[in-house]
């Protein structure tokens, strides 16, 4: 086994970190009115300097910035590409955990105009991360292209903007290969595209509300994989891309559930990334059997240690689902992670900093006694 100089790392996490006190209390106050951009701006710094801080100090190889300056892992970003717009309906999602099922409405989008990268998006967020590392490695996360299209369908797209689909496929690539390539100018040299699509179609009930909303929903994974493939055609060569497939994640709660099997041959030979976040915490995510179709050259980070509760899993119990995963794919192929991000949106899920430090600490004395890294 080799020690990995380029991402995904031996011990790695997902992006979202929870928030401190200080900065929920800060975003409240500039919702309100009583604290202005510019102070809102140094609160977010702060908590930027001392999560990345936290990374490193625990060992971790990357680092993120907690996606402390979002309210959402998606929308933050979808909104900022020209031509979507949030729009006067809802949608309604539901959500379930182990205490029953939460209603989740938030607006709809609107493809109103063409899909245009004004300017990059994040760029001033990403140098600010990578100026606080010392020995870490800033990572980026964007939510896929598949979210433009899977968060409202056919029905979100304006058919005099375009009367033909290939048109809006066509646009939202060139933009999203627009901004990774801005991304690459900035330095940054590890992406990571998390996309809930490709592990939502696992679900026959999720596929069955596509086909009722108008999309071929047993081939939608081959359109997301064909638009992010375009997407990354052009990337920079020395940057590192994973993309994160995740059941859904809101305060401890989620959408579908099912292995990776339906999706797991195209999405692992035919996706041009060079590893996948995958989520095996539960038994919703099914068993370790789809990954016998991973190809040699891409890794798989196998998303073991659950974001949705603070008890901290055993180490044993950790190499033991290792070692069952070497059953279909080399352990020099694997990683480490939690499943999920801990905060997919602002409000984070049921467990506190500590809890959460821990979880990534186990991960690290984890992977350097698994792999000696």
């Amino acid at each position: 086994m080799t020690r990995r100089s380029f991402p995904p790392y031996r011990a790695d996490h997902v992006g979202s970190l929870l928030r401190p006190s200080y900065l929920h209390s800060a975003r409240e106050r500039f919702a309100a009115g009583e604290l202005s951009a510019e102070a809102l701006r140094e609160t977010e710094d702060r908590a930027v300097r001392e999560v990345v801080a936290m990374q490193e100090d625990i060992g971790l190889s990357t680092a993120t910035d907690g996606e402390f300056r979002r309210s959402t892992w998606h929308m933050d970003f979808i909104y900022k590409l020209d031509g979507i717009n949030a729009s006067d309906s809802t949608m309604s999602v539901r959500f379930h955990n182990e205490a029953g099922d939460i209603e989740f409405a938030p607006s709809a989008t609107r493809i109103d105009g063409r899909i245009r990268l004004g300017e990059p998006i994040f760029g001033e967020d990403f140098a600010y991360l990578a100026g606080q590392v010392s020995t870490a490695t800033p990572k980026l996360t964007m939510p896929s292209p598949s979210m433009v299209h899977y968060r409202g369908g056919p029905a979100a797209i304006s058919p005099e903007v375009y009367p033909d689909i290939e048109g809006f496929w066509d646009d939202l690539s060139a933009a999203y290969a627009d901004q990774i390539r801005a991304m690459g100018a900035r330095g940054c040299k590890y992406l990571q595209l998390d996309d809930t699509s490709l592990a939502y179609l696992n679900d026959p009930a999720q596929r069955a509300q596509l086909a009722e909303r108008g999309d071929d929903a047993e081939h939608q994974h081959l359109r997301n994989i064909k638009q992010m493939n375009a997407a990354l055609a052009a990337r920079p060569a020395d940057m590192a891309v994973t993309t994160h497939m995740c059941r859904g994640n809101f305060r401890s709660s989620w959408v579908a559930e099912g292995g990776y099997e339906f999706v797991a041959e195209a999405v692992f030979n035919e996706l041009d990334v060079d590893g996948f976040f995958l989520e095996f915490d539960d038994e919703r995510s099914g068993g370790f059997a789809p990954l016998r179709f991973v190809p040699d050259d891409k890794v798989v980070v196998l998303g073991l240690v659950t974001t949705k509760r603070g008890e901290l899993e055993s180490k044993d119990a950790l190499k033991r689902r290792i070692e069952e995963a070497t059953r279909y794919i080399d352990i020099d192929q694997l990683c480490l992670s939690p499943q999920c991000g801990f905060a997919s949106t602002e409000e984070g899920n049921a467990l506190d900093i500590e809890q959460q430090a821990a979880k990534l600490r186990l991960i690290v004395e984890t992977a350097r006694e698994v792999w000696g890294d």
